[in-house]
Order: C-alpha cells, then structure tokens, then sequence
C-alpha cells in the first residue's frame, strides 16, 4: 500500500509537470519543460553505460553536444535559425570528432552509442516541440497525446494484473499480457473519445485514429526499452521518480510513439 501510494504521488506530480505548461499560452513553458526532460534523459542514458568495458562514451561531452544541437534545432523550429540544419550538422561532426583525442578502444562504437543516445531522447522531444507550436486544435495536441499514451500505460498494466494469462513476449517483458494489450488500447479509444467529444468535436476522426497509432507504438517502446535493460543487466533506468524509475522508464512509450503521431498529424492536416 505505501508503494502504491508513492507511485501515485510521484505520478501526479510527473504528469502535472507535463501538463500544466502544455495549457498555457506562452509556449516558452512547454518548451522548457520539455528541455528539462530531454536534459535528465540523456544525462540518465549516458549513465547507464558507465560500468560497462567494452563502451566507454563520455556522458557529459554526448549531454553537451545533444542539448546544442537540440538548441539550434528549436531555434530553427520558432524561426530563429534558417541557418539551422547545416549548423546542427556541423555540431554533429565536431561531437564525432572529439573520439580522436580520448584514445578509446571502441571508437566506432562509442560515436554509435552516442548518436543514438540523441535520436533516441532528444530527437522526438524536438519533434514534440514541433508538433505542439504548430497545431492549433481546440485541446492541446501534446497533452492529448501524453494522455493517450498514459492511458494505455496505465490500463494495460491493471487489466494484466487483474486479466493477464496470455503472454505477450515473455523473452524480454515478462509481466506483459494480451489481456493486458487489448485493455490498453480500448481504454485509449476511450480516452480518444472523451477529448474529442468534450474538448474538440471537430477533429474527431483525428483522434481515433491517433489512439490507433498510440497503441502499438506504445507498445514496441515500452518493450524496446525493456531489451536495452536487460541487455544492461539494470531493472531501472535511474531513480529519479520514486516508485517508477527513472526518466526513460517513464518516456519509453513516448519516445516511441511521438514520430508516428506526429506523422498522422501531418497526414491528417494534408488529407482532410
């Protein structure tokens, strides 16, 4: 019962950190939030490769490197930086080239780890900021997402607990059933009902059909995560939010799931 209640807490405030600035006007506190998340997370991705031998990335240099290119990037995104792409590759090229002097045994596979470090974190918050100055929907489409994919997060969860018999890929997520998958996505189709009916009537097909993309993405990033702990040997990616884990335990749906909603809004806006 205390644990439930902790991760209760730590939930509400996690969410309410989310939230509450995608309500407000000013996109200035969206957007910083977002940075902070994407800040934690790759500070905690960088982390967990500390103790390993056969990869020695330098986490401060790859936290460095990400928020500048994420920087200029948004820069670009509000209009700031034209000059935006070209320079962002030129930061890219700089962070590839401090391997020469660190004389690791890896290098190659160092860069890798990296790089993927920031498309893995950076990349879809960046797409996320992007996504969220440029719809203009009756609810906001960011909060609406985040919702969607706490839906299904948390009803695949109870209806496992309560339901679950049928694995759903036991090798790498024990806990994960079907019974748990199917109650996931009918509540996030109910969840996709709610916002359009109450809040944004007008784009209900939006909706539904964004709970339809949430839902298997949701899925395959959560299990994605769960194959890089297990290939670490960590059961949390950090311990930053008492009861859930870390930063990347709770965004691992959402890193997921943003590049293909965001690919549905496009469509949708171009199509209807």
């Amino acid at each position: 019962m205390n644990n439930i209640l902790v991760r209760t807490i730590s939930g509400a405030v996690f969410i309410s950190l989310i939230l509450v600035p995608l309500f407000l006007v000013n996109p200035v506190y969206a957007v910083s939030i977002l940075f902070l998340f994407m800040f934690l997370g790759i500070v905690e991705y960088g982390k967990l490769f500390e103790n390993l031998n056969v990869i020695a990335i330098n986490w401060k240099m790859n936290t460095l490197f990400s928020l500048l290119i994420s920087f200029v990037f948004t820069a670009k995104i509000l209009g700031f930086a034209p000059w935006g792409l070209p320079l962002s590759l030129c930061i890219f090229f700089i962070w590839c080239s401090t391997e020469l002097w660190r004389e690791k045994t890896n290098p190659l596979l160092n860069i890798g780890i990296s790089i993927f470090g920031f498309m893995y974190i950076c990349a879809p918050l960046l797409i996320a900021i992007d996504l969220h100055l440029k719809a203009d929907f009756n609810f906001p489409i960011l909060a609406g997402m985040f919702l969607l994919i706490w839906t299904n997060d948390t009803f695949a969860f109870l209806s496992g607990k309560f339901f679950g018999k049928r694995k759903l890929f036991e090798r790498i997520s024990p806990k994960k059933t079907w019974e748990g998958t199917i109650g996931g996505a009918i509540f996030t189709v109910l969840m996709a009902w709610g916002i359009s009916y109450l809040f944004d009537n007008s784009h209900q097909l939006f909706w539904f059909v964004g709970a339809v993309f949430i839902v298997p993405a949701a899925i395959y990033g959560d299990l994605l995560e769960s194959l890089f702990k297990r290939s670490l040997g960590v059961k949390d990616s950090g311990k930053i939010m008492p009861g859930h884990g870390g930063i990347l335990d709770r965004f691992d749906a959402s890193f997921f799931a943003i590049p293909f909603f965001y690919f549905w809004y496009l469509l949708y806006i171009n199509l209807f």
